[in-house]
This record gives structure tokens, sequence and C-alpha cells, in this order.
């Protein structure tokens, strides 16, 4: 077994920090096309170590997942704004947490939804002109922000409260931007951006503080467990039982308003560029459409019908999978690869490199949504948007039930064109946004 992998040579202090920094997409996409199956180099002071074989990812996120956890490097500024919620948590606390959330995340209560989820939708296309310019990842956020806090936390968010979220989501993705310098730097150490990092904190914990005041009184009987079956009626019925602290709840409903709309808000944001630029494609979807739904809204019975639909969205998150890249940490010794990758050592599993690697997939730039029906011999792992094993998103059926309702939704009445001529810029924080939004003009068919 040899002691170490291959890798690029790094800077003195910096190591390769800087050259992922300035594009993070395109460094990932060079390491595994250069090295191969595990790839050592270092961010700043950090070990670590990429890995681009499907059955290593499994290992590591389903096999052998008791080896690894959630990286300590991470929870800092993160573990300030998410705290030990069920992105962050470990152990028994992530075992508790997740054990009560799951019920409010069960297929046959989101089944129940489509007609909500569809209204919220109507309630934005509303507020559309033919012929109007729409950045279409803020309108994606609001309608996702209004349908993860109407499912999820039982009420639903007035204008100002959505202004008040979309002011503070600026600052709080500029924290996590790749930074060569906060590799470098000792956690204490004060930078540029942590005053207004902290104020954007501390206005979500102000919006959250109000959600779950008006919410009190309204969650049911704690002794029968009977009541709305949403999450923060549940994590409230707990917190009457001593289950819960006033911390576990503002970290869960945090987790939720953040995670739980992010996603699946830059899905539909990326697919409608996918569609805007394939024109072919856009014709079947909006031909699936009509035949399915005959001019109706759609329903949880239509959508499992909207497979050229589920196929689109997909392949978006495959070429453009909102979370890009994801850590773990050794929690001893382990071998990956054919390699002894020491304790405490950070892994590296990233969607964006092994989604568009030339090993898993047949030409990968390219936009093929047909992939999904032609190709079935894939390794598992070779696309892992939701993640994988027992940390895997919880909101993962909510996020797919979402992306086609509003994909299907929307595109009955509109189709989208993109407004500028350039590509995107991505902007990577701990998702990977559109830089300056994604302008569209909207028409109506």
């Amino acid at each position: 077994m040899s002691s170490s992998p291959p890798g690029p040579r790094g800077e003195p202090l910096f190591g390769s920090s800087r050259r992922y920094a300035r594009d993070p997409f395109r460094f990932l996409s060079a390491l595994e096309q250069a090295y191969g199956d595990v790839v050592q180099f270092d961010l700043g002071p950090l070990d670590t170590y990429l890995l681009t074989d499907p059955m290593d990812v499994e290992r590591v996120l389903v096999s052998e997942a008791e080896k690894y956890r959630k990286p300590d490097f991470q929870n800092d500024a993160l573990g300030d704004l998410l705290g030990k919620g069920l992105l962050l948590s470990e152990g028994q606390q992530w075992r508790k947490q997740r054990q009560l959330a799951n019920p409010a995340f069960d297929m046959r209560r989101l089944m129940g939804f489509a007609d909500q989820i569809v209204e919220h939708n109507d309630d934005l296309l509303a507020d559309w002109a033919d012929g109007e310019e729409v950045d279409v990842e803020q309108d994606m956020t609001q309608v996702t922000l209004a349908v993860i806090v109407d499912l999820m936390l039982g009420t639903d968010l007035n204008d100002e409260r959505v202004q008040t979220i979309r002011e503070a989501l600026l600052p709080l993705g500029a924290r996590f931007e790749p930074d060569p310098v906060r590799f470098a730097a000792p956690q204490w150490l004060p930078m540029p951006g942590d005053s207004e990092y902290r104020n954007a904190v501390g206005t979500m914990e102000s919006v959250i503080d109000d959600i779950v005041t008006e919410r009190r009184g309204t969650h049911g009987d704690p002794e029968t467990d009977e009541g709305p079956d949403d999450l923060l009626s549940i994590l409230l019925r707990a917190q009457d039982r001593g289950e819960q602290t006033d911390r576990e709840i503002r970290d869960e409903v945090m987790t939720m308003l953040l995670a739980g709309h992010d996603t699946t808000a830059l899905t539909l944001t990326y697919t409608w560029y996918l569609l805007s630029q394939h024109p072919e494609a856009e014709r079947r979807v909006h031909d699936e459409i009509d035949d399915v739904l005959g001019g109706d809204a759609p329903t949880m019975e239509d959508v499992g019908n909207l497979d050229y639909v589920e196929q689109v969205v997909d392949e978006a998150m495959r070429l453009y999978p909102p979370v890009y890249t994801m850590f773990r940490e050794a929690k001893e010794p382990v071998e990956l690869g054919g390699y002894r990758v020491p304790e405490e050592s950070a892994i590296m599993l990233s969607q964006w490199a092994m989604h568009r690697s030339e090993r898993y997939w047949d030409d990968p730039d390219a936009f093929d949504p047909d992939r999904w029906s032609r190709d079935a011999d894939r390794p598992r792992f070779a696309y892992f948007p939701f993640g994988g094993g027992p940390r895997h998103c919880i909101g993962k059926h909510l996020a797919k039930l979402e992306a086609k309702l509003i994909l299907a939704r929307t595109a009955q009445q509109y189709r989208l064109e993109y407004a500028r001529d350039a590509e995107p810029e991505l902007w990577p924080t701990l998702t990977m946004h559109p830089r300056d939004g994604m302008p569209m003009r909207v028409h109506e068919r």
C-alpha cells in the first residue's frame, strides 16, 4: 500500500488554496482528469484528499460511514449559522434530531402537498408579465422559501420577511466563498466581511424568533403527540415534553430555512437556463406537459407521468449540482484507493468533478436529458447531488417533487429566454450560485 497519493505541488503557506479560490470548478475538474482516483493537496494548512472513484465515495458515505464525521474546520462560521441542526450535528444528537424530523418528510405526507406547491407557484406567476425580464434565481428563491416555510414551519412569509431574508443571503453566502487568506489564517483572526456576516446571522435569528413565537400554542398536544405534522410543530411538542431546547429549535429552523429552499431554487434556476439554451429539449418539455396535464394544474397523480421533465431536472443537477463539493473527516487512519489516509485528514467528495467526468459519462459537458433513459450501467456514486448513506439529504423527495411541479406549472404558461450573451459566471459559496443572478425574459405561450 502506497502512502502518498499524487497531486499538485502547492505554494508555501497557501498550498493549492489560491488556485482553488480562483476557480474551484476548473481546479477540481483538472485534478480529476490529471491524477485519478485519489488526489492529495493542501488547502492552506489543511491536508486534503479528493476522491474521484465512485466506490471510494460509497465507502465514505455508506458502507464505512462510521469511520468519518463532518469536519471540525467547518464548525466556526458554519456552526455559528446552523449550530447543531441536522446538517452539522453528529452521533446521538444527529440521530435524535433525525428521528424527530423524519415524519415531516415522509413521502406519504408530502404527497398531499402538490396543490399547495402549485398555489405558491401561481402566486409568483401572477406577478409576471409577457415580455418582462425577471431574475429567475430570485423568483425561484421566493417560491421555494414560501413552500418550505408553509410545509415545514406551518406559517407563511409576508413581503417584508421575504425581503429581510433576501438581504441576509448575500453576506451569508459571501462568508463561504473560497478565500486563500482564510484557509491559511487562524480562525480567531478578524477578517473583512465578518461583521456583515454576524449581522446577517442575527437578522435570520430575529426572523426565526418571530416564526417560533407565532407558532407557540398552535402546535398540538405534547402528551398524545397529536397536532399539525409540520416540522416546527413536532419540535415544539417535543420541547413541551422536555426533549428540545430553544437552541435546538433555533438550529433546526435555521437549517430548514436555508438548506430547505436553496438547493431546489438553484436546481430550477439552472434548469431554466439550460432549457433556454436547448430549444429541442424545451419543446419536448412543453409537449410532455401539454400532453400529461391537458391545460390543468399539475397534481400528485401527474407527477409520475412527467418522465422527460424528471430527466431534465436530473440532468440539470448533474451539470450544475447546487452542492458542488462536500467534506468528511477521517476519525481514524483509513485506506482509500490503495493509499493510507491519516486520521483527521479532510476528505473531499466533489459532485462537480464526478458529474462531469469522462470516466463515467459520455460527452459529460453536454446537456443530454436522454442519457437518463439510455445509460443504466453508470456507477451509483458517479451521481450524488443529495449525498448518500445515513446522512443523505432528508429533503430529497420534497426537492424533486417541488422541482417537477414548479417546472411543469411554469412551463405551461411561459417559456424563458436567457437575457445575456455570456454564460453565467458561477459563484462558489456553500452552494453554487450564478454570480450576478439569472436574468431571463418571460414569454407567454
